[in-house]
């Protein structure tokens, strides 16, 4: 059992959800992105979702989009990431995972990567634009070595193929709850309970809802009934508009706090 199942575990154990927040590694730059991880994992995270920059990220609202855009102009790289990662591992207890869109990857090699993360230590990876069947190798690589390729469902997908993903997935099944771009909303989608009972229907498997997640109340509802909440865009715009390095830090710190203290009420 890797740390992802294992944390899901110890969650339904203590009648806990999953808190997953995502932050854009590189963002202001990567020591910053490693002081902020630290924070969340002591200010209520659960797992943490390291997103690695790219050029063209089609799932992204602008929050995201300009986050990667400033990583990318500081530099940061897959590579970079993954020694960032080999940075935490000793600090960090909790799930790591990559989540990113399946260019860097692949220019990187299916076997490279993988072997690369699974060294460092990375417990799984998102890749938000490869379905499973395109991205059989690079999973088959990834999962041989320990790591949790983590499928995404959406609301537009069938019966068949929510059946095909839960089974697919490992770790966890993320379930986009909308279509459309990642961004803070002020009201969640509806539906998002039908689907996820649906999901539970077919497979014991966790699943994580992301996408629009943005406040306490919104998290500590989704937490009614799924394993687990990500929370992206409104924690990326809070380190954005953090007036200082450590400012930023602190206020990634309190939001997920925040969401962690509203998920247990």
């Amino acid at each position: 059992m890797g740390r992802i199942s294992e944390r899901f575990h110890l969650l339904r154990s203590r009648g806990e959800r999953a808190l997953v927040p995502f932050v854009t590694a590189g963002d202001p730059d990567l020591a910053t992105t490693e002081a902020i991880v630290l924070a969340l994992a002591e200010s209520g995270a659960d797992l943490i979702e390291l997103g690695a920059p790219f050029s063209d990220p089609i799932a992204e609202g602008p929050t995201i989009q300009r986050a990667s855009e400033r990583a990318l102009r500081g530099k940061t790289s897959l590579r970079r990431i993954l020694g960032l990662v080999q940075d935490l591992r000793p600090k960090v207890d909790l799930p790591l995972l990559l989540m990113g869109y399946a260019n860097p990857f692949y220019a990187m090699g299916e076997e490279n990567f993988a072997s690369a993360a699974a060294e460092v230590g990375v417990d799984g990876i998102i890749v938000v634009d490869l379905p499973p069947e395109e991205g059989a190798t690079l999973f088959a690589e990834v999962e041989k070595r320990g790591i949790d390729p983590v499928l995404l469902a959406a609301p537009t997908t069938t019966t068949t193929r929510r059946e095909m993903l839960a089974g697919r997935t490992r770790g966890f099944l993320y379930y986009v709850s909308l279509t459309g771009v990642t961004g803070a909303r002020a009201a969640l989608a509806q539906g998002i309970r039908e689907s996820v009972e649906a999901v539970r229907r077919l497979s014991p498997i966790p699943v994580c809802v992301g996408f629009g997640v943005s406040t306490p109340e919104q998290a500590r509802e989704i937490a009614e009934y799924a394993d687990g909440v990500v929370v992206g865009s409104a924690l990326v715009s809070r380190i954005a508009g953090a007036p200082s390095r450590e400012d930023a830090v602190d206020a990634a710190a309190k939001f997920v706090a925040e969401l962690k203290a509203g998920m247990r009420a």
